[in-house]
């Protein structure tokens, strides 16, 4: 059990569109703010107001260039749709990842990887993607199932619903459907995550633009990227979240008789809960400025589990 939730630990990098940041606890973040000051002294200054996660890494992903740039078939594509401006993008990495997890996000990453959303299209990853069975190539990978991490085929495809889901809404299109998972994830902030279900649960947006847009996918070791290309660049969108709520994880405890005497083992570490409340800004050309509520998001606490030894 404790292997299976080694899936918790993981990098967490700040979402970053070409034209906005993601944000968290209701900070305001300004890429030109990155763009022209220390990152170093930004990221300082930031941890010492309870920042969670460190800016430097967001001007990191502006320079960073993509791993499909100066591929063939990638450029063919765009030239193909006419889809040259990049609209968002997004990358998260998960270290030691459980069997079969990154195999089924490489594997529904590269067939993600050049698919076109026509205009007035709506993209639904179940679809493209599913059903997430062993026929399709899917392995056993990690899921939750309520308040625990359980092996499932197909387990991990979650990781490429919540980057669709934060690439599409930081390029304005709009979500036809998304569901938050029932505890957080590490790899987005809480509000910013989207879970899949075959023939439950699944993530579908509209292609709402006036042209076709690419969607492109890959993963480099454990690292996932994602970004989507159109023909015109979105105006510049903003998350926000509040914590409305915030439940402390407990811990339960039991004897492990091989244990040594007096010893104590986490096997499974808590996770807090929380009420988070979300919503975006949107800022256009010609100046308006638009709010979008997005509503609430649940994710239940998971209590910490502590073998002790004998007495």
């Amino acid at each position: 059990m404790q292997n299976l939730f080694k899936y918790f630990l993981v990098t967490i990098f700040i979402v970053v569109s070409v034209f906005g940041i993601s944000q968290f606890n209701i900070f305001e973040v300004d890429l030109n703010q990155i763009s022209k000051a220390s990152p170093q002294k930004i990221a300082a200054e930031q941890d010492a107001s309870g920042m969670v996660y460190p800016l430097v890494e967001a001007r990191k992903q502006l320079l960073e260039p993509l791993p499909w740039e100066e591929d063939a078939k990638f450029k063919g594509t765009i030239l193909k749709h006419h889809t040259p401006i990049m609209m968002a993008k997004y990358h998260a990495t998960l270290h030691d990842p459980l069997p079969g997890e990154m195999y089924n996000v490489g594997l529904a990453a590269d067939r993600l990887a050049g698919t076109v959303v026509m205009p007035g299209e709506i993209f639904s990853q179940n679809r493209k993607l599913g059903p997430y069975t062993s026929a399709k190539g899917y392995q056993e990978g990690p899921m939750y199932k309520g308040t625990a991490v359980v092996k499932s085929t197909g387990g991990g495809v979650c990781k490429i619903a919540s980057l669709l889901y934060n690439v599409a809404t930081l390029s304005n299109l709009r979500i036809i459907e998304r569901h938050n998972h029932s505890m957080t994830v590490p790899y987005v902030p809480p509000g910013q995550d989207a879970t899949v279900y075959y023939g439950v649960k699944d993530l579908r947006f509209l292609n709402n633009t006036s042209g076709p847009i690419v969607i492109w996918a890959d993963t480099v070791g454990n690292t996932l990227y994602m970004a989507i290309y159109g023909q015109n660049k979105p105006p510049k969108v903003t998350w926000h979240h509040e914590t409305l709520k915030h439940i402390k994880y407990w811990s339960i405890y039991r004897t492990n008789f091989n244990l040594p005497k007096g010893t104590e083992k986490v096997v499974v570490p808590g996770q807090d809960g929380y009420l988070v409340r979300s919503w975006l800004t949107i800022e256009y050309e010609d100046g308006k400025i638009e709010k979008k509520n997005l509503g609430k998001n649940w994710y239940d606490a998971l209590p910490q589990v502590i073998e002790r030894g004998p007495k």
